[in-house]
């Protein structure tokens, strides 16, 4: 298994590999820059320059600019039925921009035009690959390996239409990393079986495993690559599981002062706390 994130230093970012409580510089800006580069992972299993401690790190969003960010709506079945959907026949896509996302252990500034933000933990393709039109084979192939991500969303900005991207991709609302993990170790390699939660100020709100997604991983690069080519760095948002506030009765959601942490067995955990915009 491989562990890379980005972190930041100084006035830029670097590319690290993780070893122990250590941070291993790769010699690339970020990892969607080592991910474009021809062998890149045989690169950050060998590669070798400063050491950063881990517990002093400042995480940058693991991908600061990737050329797309597909999302999924509608991706495990306790979420369909909570928001009182059907069971969709193809996967349901929006997306981000990379204004979006921010660091792993970043402040989230509440935006003050909102007035329900909401939390959805989410596991995370990250693409190694360039592909379009990938076989199922290819699909895996192209799979670096996964992260975390909160989609943390304005319900009343996504609902004012039906198009859904003016709540999803609010400039700096959607935490990404730390880590990303390669495949090869992680129970259920390229269509994990991982177990993850989302909780806020201590109490879990969400609680479910990667296992159930309606539609997998390398399901999902298929159908996104039949559309679109996909390419290194590229992100996927593979959806949320039933407990967020929108579907609640009475309806909940994030104040500034509360600290949101989702976790991915096996991948990482994002802490975030709420702010107030000054």
């Amino acid at each position: 298994m491989t562990r890379l994130a980005t972190i930041r230093t100084g006035q830029t970012t670097t590319a690290v590999r993780v070893e122990g409580d250590r941070l291993i510089e790769l010699g690339h800006v970020d990892v969607g820059e080592l991910l474009s580069t021809p062998g890149a992972l045989e690169i950050a299993k060998s590669g070798s320059g400063r050491a950063f401690e881990t517990a002093k790190a400042e995480f940058a969003p693991l991908i600061p600019n990737p050329s797309k960010v597909v999302c999924v709506g509608l991706n495990y079945k306790t979420h369909i039925e909570e928001m009182g959907r059907e069971l969709p026949q193809h996967p349901t896509l929006f997306a981000k921009f990379s204004d979006s996302l921010v660091g792993a252990n970043d402040n989230i500034i509440y935006p003050a035009e909102t007035a329900k933000l909401d939390w959805e933990a989410e596991l995370v393709v990250v693409l190694g690959k360039r592909v379009r039109r990938a076989s199922e084979a290819a699909a895996a192939d192209a799979i670096a390996g996964f992260t975390v991500a909160n989609d943390l969303t304005c319900r009343d900005y996504q609902f004012r239409t039906r198009e859904w991207l003016q709540g999803k991709t609010w400039d700096s609302l959607t935490p990404v990393g730390p880590y990303l993990v390669t495949p090869e170790a992680l129970p259920g390699g390229v269509r994990p079986e991982l177990a993850f939660s989302c909780a806020i100020d201590g109490h879990v709100v969400q609680k479910h495993n990667t296992s159930d997604l309606l539609f997998d991983p390398v399901h999902l690069v298929q159908y996104m690559s039949t559309i679109i080519r996909l390419n290194p760095g590229d992100l996927i948002l593979t959806g949320t599981p039933g407990g967020v506030g929108h579907a609640r009765k009475p309806e909940v959601y994030l104040a500034p002062g509360q600290t949101v942490v989702t976790e991915i067995q096996g991948i990482g955990r994002l802490t975030n706390r709420i702010v107030a915009a000054s």
